[in-house]
């Protein structure tokens, strides 16, 4: 029976949580919000070509793609088919007719412009018109832990400056047992939200199966009630300790009440005890927070047996799964274009990637010390991070004959400058001489070449005279030379020199007067 096709992100962490974390199905359904029968079917099909997960990692996206669709239709339309909600709604009168039977039986009619299996029951609901009933939550041992930040913030001074920050408190609640962590951060962006997980797991001493967050833009890039997009630093973490990451869905304050009622027991038995307290720094702040929190974990139940703490070492501790050998890293992931010089830019320095990938799409993967490149999930490059302007480039990825990269060369450069003007011309050699391999200076040389197209080329090729007078051979020098129209004065005060004054004058003594 023919399954919606997956994309590639979903199949390949269909594939991770199951042979990696060790999930059930149904734990990988409510992970992605992809249906029972196509994790079922992925599972499936990885059993019989008996494929492991390091098999999998070692495959790219391609690769992964033939493996698990080799006679795929890969024809988008933009129309989809709107079931006949009234059959459906007839036929779901009948005994064990299921909605997702129905749903597979329209996918079978409509293979190509079918909607996937959430998006069916939510419009179904939508014409239904009816309200979702509320769900109770059973917390298995060692399988959830929920997380969040406080509202409240606590100020800290600063010692030297006296400048007030406000820390921000992030609170992580085990599902079973209710044994809290909290700490304060600077700020919840992504570094200290993927740090402040790190330091919960090796608080808690294991990695719960589950991570339920809320929808913060540092961990969902887009909140979603079917399909939320994790961000991919946070997906990274979650495949270092071998969780999942299921977002809260929006508005929905129930799928998160544990982290609800844990960030009101910080707030009540830490924050408002410490409110009178001044903190000059935040280790300060979280030396005081783990003091109190250690009461916060032995306060005895009201109506239960036992503590947090006692709960936590019986029930969630022993089946949460061992910390990873090595400690976590925080590593930033974005997207970028390889430029026609086969470097990409990360902050202000320059890699070098294979020239036959100019004009792709690579993910970067940054670490304190480490730049590393993915293409179609493959390591291309890595370099040593570097903190400075420049280029680091390697040799091997450099092109020999390259039919992107053909179209630019220093005599084509060379040729553009003379058109615009000597001077421009001169500054230009000096960028294609001043560079250990010419190409690296590819990129400085058209962005001077293209202001051309901003400004007049008798300014540009002023502006050059200055800063090759002047010794300036930065790009932003020129430009700022322009902007600040120091072009043209360089001009009003070469006409007053060429206008001599008299030197004879009845004013004007000579050196006889003198004798």
């Amino acid at each position: 029976m023919p399954t919606k096709r997956l994309s590639m992100r979903q199949l390949r962490e269909i594939l991770r949580l199951k042979l990696q974390a060790d999930l059930s199905v149904r734990q990988i359904h409510r992970s992605l919000r992809v249906s029972v029968g196509a994790v079922s079917k992925v599972l499936s099909n990885a059993s019989v070509m008996k494929l492991s997960w390091a098999d999998i990692d070692a495959l790219d996206d391609v690769q992964l793609a033939n493996r698990f669709y080799p006679q795929a239709d890969t024809r988008q339309s933009t129309q989809f088919e709107m079931p006949d909600w009234r059959d459906v709604h007839q036929e779901l009168t009948h005994k064990g007719v299921t909605k997702h039977l129905l749903w597979e039986e329209y996918t079978e009619q409509y293979p190509n412009r079918c909607y996937s299996y959430p998006q069916y029951c939510h419009h179904y609901q939508v014409w239904q018109k009816s309200q979702r009933r509320s769900m109770r939550q059973t917390h298995k041992a060692g399988e959830k832990l929920f997380v969040d930040y406080a509202g409240q913030t606590v100020p800290v001074v600063g010692a030297s400056t006296g400048e007030v920050r406000h820390a921000q408190v992030f609170v992580a609640v085990m599902g079973a047992s209710n044994h809290t962590f909290a700490e304060g951060t600077w700020t919840q962006s992504l570094p200290d939200w993927l740090g402040s997980h790190a330091r919960a797991f090796n608080f808690f001493g294991g990695v719960p199966q589950l991570v339920i967050p809320d929808n913060l833009k540092s961990g969902v890039s887009k909140a979603c009630r079917y399909d939320p997009d994790v961000t991919p630093a946070y997906q990274q973490l979650a495949a270092h300790y071998g969780c999942a990451i299921v977002p809260a869905r929006p508005y929905k304050p129930k799928d998160k009440a544990k982290a609800e009622v844990g960030v009101q027991v910080i707030e009540r038995w830490i924050l408002a005890r410490l409110r009178h307290y001044t903190f000059f720094s935040l280790t300060e702040l979280n030396t005081c927070i783990a003091a109190l929190l250690k009461d916060v974990n032995n306060r005895s139940f009201k109506q239960l047996n036992g503590s947090r703490q006692s709960w936590f070492e019986s029930i969630d501790k022993p089946a949460l799964a061992p910390l990873p050998k090595l400690a976590y890293q925080y590593t930033d992931i974005k997207t970028v274009k390889v430029n026609i010089d086969y470097h990409i830019q990360y902050d202000t320095h320059l890699y070098s990637v294979p020239h036959h990938l100019v004009g792709e799409r690579i993910d970067v993967h940054a670490s304190n010390t480490l730049i590393t490149l993915y293409f179609h999930n493959k390591v291309v490059a890595s370099h040593a991070r570097q903190y400075r302007h420049g280029m680091s480039t390697v040799a091997a990825h450099m092109p020999t004959r390259h039919q992107k990269h053909q179209s630019w060369t220093p005599g084509r450069l060379m040729n553009w400058a003379k058109d615009i003007g000597d001077e421009v011309l001169v500054w230009v050699k000096y960028q294609l001489a001043s560079k250990s391999h010419q190409e690296q200076a590819y990129r400085v040389c058209l962005g001077l070449l293209n202001l051309s197209r901003q400004y007049p080329s008798q300014r540009l090729n002023k502006a050059c005279a200055i800063a090759n007078q002047q010794h300036l051979y930065r790009l932003k020098q020129v430009k700022a030379i322009l902007t600040s129209n120091q072009d043209k004065l360089y001009q009003h005060n070469q006409d007053e020199s060429q206008n001599h004054l008299p030197q004879t004058h009845e004013n004007i003594r000579g050196p006889q007067s003198f004798h």
